[in-house]
């Protein structure tokens, strides 16, 4: 746990899941920088939800807040959960804060529109065109990030679609956009969700942010190049779905199969969940679940253990700025949980990353199916004996760092 001292308060936060030796905090100098402006500023009589948070990583603006009974608008399920986890452990009550997806409901005039900068230009593009029918001329809007993450694409946006903007001095790596909202600017639409089509001629629709949203990327291009798709009733998870197409396609060369659509991002899951019925027509099964990897889901919609015959994976290999391992080891270790013995998880990733010395940590064994110059396809089969181990007690020793 770390603690953020802040003209709100001092509180005590973590980065959810919780991992041991974590490295990373769960604020950053941008969510500091954000609270002491706040601070300072004469804001507007507020009601219950009039205060708006978009993008808080970890809930240290949620919590810090929490008196104005804000709505937490994020796209991440990991995110939500680190905010509900964070009040718990500040003594807030959760229901003080409001956690809604990148396209919640916002239900009245924002008086304080607080925004995290995420790494995807189009996110924000479709965020703040969400919120800006909500804001007023009166509405106190201030977006914050670390330096690096601001350009000038990113002020434009602020410009264009809410108003005139300016952006403060650089404190500790951080820097502030401060913007005025226009009560006579025209209406932006969201150009998301966007689509493509496939060599095969298969549509692929995807949201805003979403991993490869305008193509299909070289990586799972190669993994579904080299896959050896099952025959008869199998059970299959696209885990890290992002906009579906190995899922897809899985279930498009054997019917007999039901694909389960894995995502932290709610814009992924809806994309995975677009492309799948665009497709396949609305009778086809398959589930569609956001969650924190397999056995952590929304509304409990988890997998249970041992019912899997397929994984299929091309891990992230960074959460938001920060480099590291510790969603690969998450995955590999929840797959060889989640298969039947005799199941198989392929996974797809850089050669550098080193996936197969993880793999056969977890599973006592890997195949290499193929590789190239960039990327390589791994295979790893659960057999009978093998206890997984958890991702914690794996990743320890490895690097994790901010890129």
């Amino acid at each position: 746990m770390d603690t953020l001292d802040a003209p709100q308060g001092r509180f005590v936060l973590t980065r959810y899941p919780v991992r041991r030796n974590e490295q990373l905090r769960a604020w950053d100098a941008a969510d500091d920088y954000l609270l002491r402006f706040l601070a300072d500023q004469q804001r507007p009589g507020w009601a219950a939800g009039s205060t708006v948070i978009v993008n808080d990583g970890w809930g240290a603006l949620a919590v810090a807040l929490a008196a104005d009974t804000p709505v937490s608008l994020s796209d991440s399920f990991v995110s939500h959960r680190a905010t509900r986890e964070n009040l718990m452990a500040n003594s807030v009550v959760a229901t003080d804060v409001t956690c809604v997806a990148s396209r919640g409901r916002l239900s009245t005039p924002i008086t304080t529109l607080v925004v995290k900068v995420p790494r995807s230009l189009a996110l924000l593009e479709d965020q703040l065109c969400h919120v800006a029918p909500h804001v007023t001329a009166d509405t106190i809007v201030v977006a914050g990030a670390m330096t690096k993450n601001i350009h000038t694409s990113t002020v434009e946006l602020f410009e264009l679609i809410l108003g005139p903007t300016r952006t403060s001095l650089a404190e500790k790596k951080a820097r502030l956009i401060i913007c005025t909202p226009n009560p006579d600017r025209i209406a932006a639409v969201s150009p998301w969700p966007c689509s493509f089509t496939l060599e095969g001629g298969q549509p692929v629709i995807s949201h805003a942010g979403v991993f490869s949203a305008e193509r299909l990327d070289l990586g799972t291009r190669f993994l579904l190049d080299k896959l050896r798709i099952g025959v008869g009733p199998q059970q299959v998870v696209d885990l890290g779905c992002g906009n579906g197409i190995l899922g897809l396609l899985s279930a498009s060369q054997n019917p007999e199969s039901e694909v389960t659509f894995v995502d932290e991002s709610y814009l992924a899951v809806a994309s995975a969940e677009a492309t799948f019925r665009a497709n396949l027509g609305p009778d086809r099964a398959a589930r569609f679940m956001v969650g924190n990897g397999l056995f952590d889901a929304a509304d409990g919609d988890s997998l249970a253990f041992d019912t899997v015959d397929r994984v299929l994976c091309n891990p992230p290999f960074h959460i938001d700025n920060a480099l590291g391992d510790a969603t690969a080891w998450q995955m590999f270790s929840e797959s060889r949980q989640a298969l039947r013995i005799g199941g198989e998880l392929w996974v797809v990733g850089n050669r550098h990353l080193a996936y197969h010395a993880k793999l056969k940590r977890i599973f006592g064994h890997c195949e290499v199916v193929a590789g190239n110059a960039k990327f390589v396809v791994l295979r790893a089969v659960r057999s009978e004996t093998r206890r997984a181990q958890a991702p914690a007690d794996l990743h320890d020793d490895d690097d994790v760092h901010d890129g």
